[in-house]
């Protein structure tokens, strides 16, 4: 199966632990690679830190392939609709949308109800699993 695109909010849910975290690690063995902008670095990086989780991020991060944050992604993520999708949600939709157009991605796995609505209006499929 193609990769699978992973946000914060999804790769978040299990560095915290979260009840839902086994149902995420079970979605993300389903797929070949997992990606994501750099920004998803930054990120969870700053969460871990908040949360004393730093070698586990580190941990997660490893298994993330990375696309990197460059003037034309930028570019093109400030013009994307929904104008609703918020400054960093709209950079993951660019690069969900990049990589979804070269067939690296197969589908999104965020909890963002934001970033959802941008997938949705964009045709990207969705992956949420624990939400029903």
């Amino acid at each position: 199966m193609a990769g699978l695109y992973l946000d914060t909010s999804a790769l978040g849910r299990i560095l915290l632990a979260e009840p839902d975290a086994a149902a995420i690690r079970q979605t993300l063995a389903d797929y070949d690679a997992w990606w994501s902008s750099a920004l998803l670095i930054v990120e969870l990086r700053r969460l871990a830190a908040r949360e004393n989780l730093e070698p586990i991020a580190e941990r997660l991060l490893s298994g993330v392939r990375t696309v990197a944050v460059d003037a034309a992604s930028l570019e093109r993520a400030s013009r994307l609709q929904p104008p609703e999708v918020r400054t960093l949600d709209a950079i993951h939709l660019d690069a969900a949308l990049e990589l979804h157009a070269r067939s690296e991605v197969a589908a999104v796995l965020t909890y963002d109800r934001q970033l959802q609505t941008g997938c949705a209006q964009h045709g990207l499929p969705l992956e949420a699993p624990g939400v029903g």
